[in-house]
């Protein structure tokens, strides 16, 4: 049981990343979401902080993108 909220909390609700950047790149996810796995692996974690600096650069975005109120919308 907990092992599948924490598979839930990871696919679905991790941030993101790998997800945009899969879109933005036109790579499967899978492939990048194995690439931070298997990098942080191999570096110690040092990709975590990649991703971490990611994940707060996104959701900045996304902040902005919402509290923003174009003139054409009026």
């Amino acid at each position: 049981m907990k092992l599948d909220t924490f598979k839930f909390l990871v696919e679905y609700n991790a941030f993101g990343v790998c997800s945009r950047a899969g879109e933005r790149l036109g790579m499967p996810i899978k492939n990048i979401r194995l690439f931070f796995i298997y990098a942080s692996c191999l570096t110690i974690g040092s990709p975590l902080i990649v991703y971490m600096i990611l994940a707060f650069w996104l959701k900045l975005k996304d902040y902005v993108k919402g509290s923003r109120n174009p003139v054409w919308d009026y």
